[in-house]
């Protein structure tokens, strides 16, 4: 696997310990590293090849964010327990809160894309799509950086409903942008109470084994059902992976 997709381990179970204030919680057990031109496209609900996790390892992701105060709940659920996510955010949002994006990269998450105003990018032209991912791109780099920029510094991007054209999906595979899609996904878009998502979700990665999980951190009932979520997590044994772009130091992965 090594030439693919790199993976580099975080510590020992001892030295994660150390670094978390509760010894007891989940913790994240290591980080990928994502290679552009092995993986540009992940995530089996949408493509035919994932990224390459072991039984019982997930990989986070929070799209359609910042937006206060769900993306703070779900901020403090994950630090409570000391896990990473990816967050992929609308660049409007973005524009909004970006204190917020601030918060979500300090606190040592990744920062992807998610487009600047969530539009069906099957259904407008080739030139207003990349249009709408280029501005996102900039806003988010804005808010994270200070500088307005179409070059993201984290190469990561999802498209809103997952849906692309080839001809889309080839430009950012050209510019060495991955895309993700998804393995496994809590539903939160639809009407359900935090107990039914938490059962939801539960039942399908406990199907799957593995897996990238689709959240949105706009959601108030996947605000409160994630501090039971990380829970379940840890008593059932999974693992959780912490996605960065290939080049990425150890030091900047993890926060040190």
């Amino acid at each position: 696997m090594a030439g693919v997709l790199a993976a580099t381990v975080i510590g020992s179970a001892a030295a994660e310990a150390a670094e978390c204030p509760r010894k007891d919680a989940l913790g994240t057990s290591r980080v990928l590293s994502v290679d552009p031109k092995s993986h540009p496209r992940v995530g089996l609900k949408s493509f035919p090849q994932t990224l390459p996790l072991a039984d019982h390892e997930v990989v986070l992701t929070f799209d359609d964010g910042p937006t206060p105060p769900t993306t703070s709940k779900v901020l403090a659920a994950l630090a409570q327990e000391c896990v990473r996510a990816t967050f992929f955010l609308i660049g409007q949002h973005a524009s909004e809160h970006p204190d917020m994006v601030k918060r979500i990269a300090r606190e040592g998450h990744t920062v992807g894309h998610h487009s600047y105003s969530h539009p069906l990018m099957g259904h407008i032209s080739f030139e207003k799509a990349m249009a709408d991912i280029d501005r996102g791109i900039a806003a988010d780099e804005m808010a994270l950086r200070g500088t307005s920029t179409t070059t993201p510094s984290t190469p990561f991007f999802r498209f809103p409903y997952f849906e692309s054209t080839q001809a889309q999906l080839d430009l950012l595979q050209s510019r060495g942008i991955v895309v993700f899609g998804a393995d496994l996904w809590a539903s939160d878009w639809e009407e359900m109470t935090p107990e039914q998502q938490l059962k939801l979700v539960t039942e399908r990665l406990a199907a799957s084994g593995k897996g990238i999980i689709l959240f949105h951190d706009n959601k108030a009932r996947t605000a409160a059902m994630m501090p039971a979520f990380l829970r379940y997590l840890r008593e059932n044994g999974y693992r959780i992976v912490h996605i960065v772009p290939l080049g990425t130091s150890q030091k900047n992965a993890d926060g040190r």
